[in-house]
């Protein structure tokens, strides 16, 4: 499980004004709460989140957030940009409480080389990147391996294929394709050269009548 630290201050008025000269101070307007706790309005130094968002997955990391002395761990359930700059505009952080089961979403890792790629020349079209998971926050996993060593071309790999945790729920569909192995593509022929525009008409040869030859009567 990937673990991080973060440090926030309370903040008190709500409303754009307010934040916008949070913003103007470099500091982003934030929200931390969960199960058995009154929402709590924060500030969250912005240089400090653009470094950490720089180097975690902010799905599936556990911030343990130090407010006033108290650490909390939490997850980053929305982070909210301006549609322009896509600087940061707003942070919601979920307390985790220990028994309380999550969702997350975990990335996959694709590992190995897929046998029809190695010995057929084939292709491996990855078409999820990521898993649904529900789950203890105490167990989420950093990301999930899909070993692609064995797949042949024609074959993909589905949900239902994956080695998930003892106590992970999956969400996804189980028959979702995860990735498959593609023929590889052949090239064509290339068409027939097209007669040039302008090409002379073949000439008709006559044979010409022979001297004295009699004209037709």
């Amino acid at each position: 499980m990937a673990t991080a630290t973060l440090s926030a201050t309370p903040r008190d008025g709500n409303g754009t004004g307010n934040a916008r000269k949070l913003r103007a101070s470099g500091q982003v307007p934030a929200v931390i709460y969960g199960h058995g706790r009154e929402p709590q309005s924060l500030a969250v130094n912005t240089r400090e989140l653009d470094r950490l968002l720089g180097v975690v997955s902010a799905a599936s990391t556990v911030i343990e957030l130090s407010v006033e002395g108290r650490t909390a761990r939490t997850l980053i359930r929305e982070i909210q940009r301006h549609p322009v700059k896509r600087s940061i505009v707003h942070v919601d952080f979920q307390e985790l409480v220990a028994g309380e089961k999550i969702t997350v979403s975990i990335p996959l890792r694709f590992i190995g080389t897929a046998d029809g790629v190695r010995n057929s020349g084939g292709i491996l079209e990855e078409t999820m990147h990521q898993v649904h998971l529900r789950l203890d926050p105490t167990s989420i996993p950093d990301h999930i391996d899909v070993d692609v060593t064995p797949l042949t071309i024609g074959h993909s790999i589905h949900i239902r294929d994956l080695k998930l945790p003892e106590g992970v729920t999956v969400l996804d569909e189980a028959s979702a394709t995860i990735c498959v192995c593609i023929a590889p593509k052949t090239e064509t022929a290339p068409a027939a050269a097209e007669a040039e525009p302008g090409a002379a008409e073949p000439e008709l040869i006559r044979k010409a009548k022979a001297e004295g030859e009699e004209e037709a009567k």
